[in-house]
C-alpha cells in the first residue's frame, strides 16, 4: 500500500489537522465546541530557518504543545490573544457605580498603558518576570514613584485575574508582593510631638496672616478627619446642641474641575464624633463666621459647606494643603528650630498616634479613625520610641509596687490581730 500521507516539501510527514497554505505557511486547524479556530507558522519544526523576509515566528508544533495545554486546561485561546490595554478596558468596564475619583484614576492607567509597549503586549505571552521588569522600568527609568507604581499595579492584577477567574489564563503574572520587586521611596507620614504641635497651634493663632485658619488647624489635629470629610461637612453635619460631627461624606474636585460629594473612603468611615469643648468652641466660631453667600452653591445635592472660595465655591484638600504648606515655610523663616513637614494627614496622624499613647482601646480608636480594617490602627501602635516604652515599663513597675505595698500592709494587719489575739 502506497503511503498516501500529507507532506511538505521537505517531504516531512503531516500530522493530523496540519496542512499548507497556498502562500506556504504551515496551518494547525483545533476546535474550540462547534467551532473551527487556526494558527499558522512560516516553520513547522522548531529548528527550520525563518524564510527570508518573514518575521520570526513560533514553529507550527510549537504552537500546537501550547495549544495542547491551553484546550486540556479549558483554556479560552482566542480570549488570552487580546492585549495588556484590552484586558484592562474590558476590566474597567466591569466597575460600575466605583467614585468618580476611581474612574479618574482608572483613565490614569489607561492613558500610561498606551504609552509603554508592555500595553500592547499579548496577555498569554506575559510571564512574571515580564510583570516584574516592566513595573522596575516604571520606577528606574521612568522615575515614577512607588505609590504611583503602586495604583498602576492595582489596577493590572485584579484585570489579570479576571482573566484567569475567565479560564482565560492559567495564572496571573502580577500575584506578587509589590516591595519586594521595588524600592519603597513613599515618605513616612510622621506624626509630630505633642510639643510641636502645641507650638504650631500657638503659631498659627498668633499670626497677623494665618491666625483665620486657627479654629481648622486644632480640629484637625483633635478630631483625625481627613481633609476631604472636613471640606465635606455642611452646616447641617456641626450639632452644636448635642456636640457632635456627622461625618457621612467627602468633597473632592477632580483635575477636570468638577466638584462631587463621594461616600467616604471606606463604609467605616461613615460615623458621629463627639467633640471636644475646645472642638466645640472651634466649630461654633466657624459657624459663626462664615457669611452667607448671595447664592449658595449646590453640589451633588448638597449646600452649606463651611468654607467657600472668592468665586463662592466650597473649598477643597488642595486649599489646606497649600496653606498648610506656607504656614509651616513661614514659621521655619522665623524661627531656627525648624518645624517638620505638617499636612492636613499629618494631624490625622498625629491624633492618632496620640490617642494610641494615652491608652484609648484600639477598637474605641478604629471607630473615631473610620478604619475599615483594625490592622491600619493598630499600625499607629508601631510608632513608638524608647522614651515611650520605657513610660509603660515605669508605669507597670508603679502598679506592681503599689500592689506590693497593699499586700504588704494586709500582711501586717493580720500580724497585730493575731499578736492582740495571742495576748487575751
Amino acid at each position: 500500500m502506497p503511503d498516501i500521507r500529507r507532506r511538505d516539501k521537505k517531504n516531512r510527514i503531516l500530522r493530523n489537522n496540519e496542512s499548507i497554505r497556498a502562500d506556504g505557511r504551515y496551518q494547525f486547524k483545533y476546535m474550540i465546541g462547534n467551532k473551527a479556530h487556526f494558527v499558522y507558522s512560516w516553520r513547522l519544526e522548531p529548528t527550520d530557518p525563518v524564510p527570508k523576509g518573514k518575521r520570526a515566528c513560533k514553529s507550527l508544533r510549537e504552537l500546537e504543545v501550547e495549544l495542547g495545554k491551553d484546550i486540556n486546561a479549558e483554556l479560552d485561546y482566542m480570549s488570552s490573544k487580546i492585549t495588556v490595554c484590552e484586558l484592562v478596558e474590558k476590566y474597567v468596564k466591569t466597575k460600575v457605580g466605583v467614585k468618580q475619583s476611581t474612574k479618574w484614576g482608572y483613565n490614569t492607567v489607561r492613558r500610561i498603558l498606551e504609552k509603554e509597549e508592555f500595553g500592547h503586549k499579548i496577555i498569554r505571552n506575559i510571564k512574571t518576570s515580564d510583570a516584574k521588569l516592566f513595573l522596575i522600568k516604571l520606577q528606574q527609568e521612568d522615575k515614577r514613584h512607588y505609590s504611583a507604581i503602586h495604583s498602576i499595579r492595582g489596577v493590572l492584577r485584579p484585570a489579570f485575574q479576571m482573566a484567569v477567574d475567565d479560564d482565560i489564563l492559567l495564572k496571573n503574572p502580577f500575584n506578587f508582593q509589590l516591595a519586594a520587586v521595588l524600592i519603597n521611596d513613599s515618605v513616612a507620614r510622621e506624626a509630630v510631638t505633642p510639643a510641636q504641635m502645641r507650638q504650631f497651634l500657638k503659631f498659627v493663632k498668633d499670626d497677623n496672616c494665618y491666625y483665620k485658619y486657627y479654629e481648622v488647624v486644632y480640629i484637625l489635629f483633635h478630631t483625625g478627619l481627613r481633609i476631604s470629610e472636613f471640606c465635606g461637612l455642611t452646616l447641617k453635619d456641626i450639632d452644636l446642641v448635642n456636640r457632635t460631627i456627622n461625618v457621612d461624606k467627602q468633597l473632592v474636585r477632580l483635575v477636570d474641575m468638577c466638584y462631587h460629594v463621594e461616600t467616604t473612603k471606606t463604609k467605616a468611615g461613615v460615623r458621629k464624633l463627639p467633640m471636644t469643648e475646645d472642638v466645640y468652641k472651634c466649630f461654633k466660631n466657624i459657624v459663626e463666621d462664615r457669611v452667607a453667600p448671595e447664592i449658595e452653591r449646590i453640589i451633588d445635592g448638597y449646600s452649606g459647606f463651611l468654607f467657600l472660595d472668592k468665586k463662592g465655591m466650597p473649598e477643597v484638600a488642595m486649599h489646606w494643603q497649600h496653606r498648610f504648606k506656607h504656614m509651616v515655610n513661614r514659621y521655619n523663616d522665623i524661627y531656627k528650630i525648624q518645624m517638620p513637614k505638617i499636612t492636613p494627614h499629618v494631624c490625622r496622624h498625629t491624633y492618632c498616634t496620640q490617642m494610641a499613647k494615652s491608652g484609648v482601646s484600639p477598637k474605641t480608636l478604629q471607630y473615631l479613625m473610620g478604619h475599615t480594617d483594625i490592622s491600619v490602627t493598630l499600625n499607629v501602635y508601631t510608632h513608638v520610641k524608647f522614651e515611650d516604652a520605657e513610660k509603660e515599663i515605669e508605669k507597670m513597675q508603679d502598679k506592681l509596687n503599689l500592689a506590693k505595698e497593699e499586700l504588704d500592709l494586709q500582711s501586717n494587719v493580720v500580724d497585730i490581730r493575731q499578736f492582740k489575739m495571742s495576748n487575751k
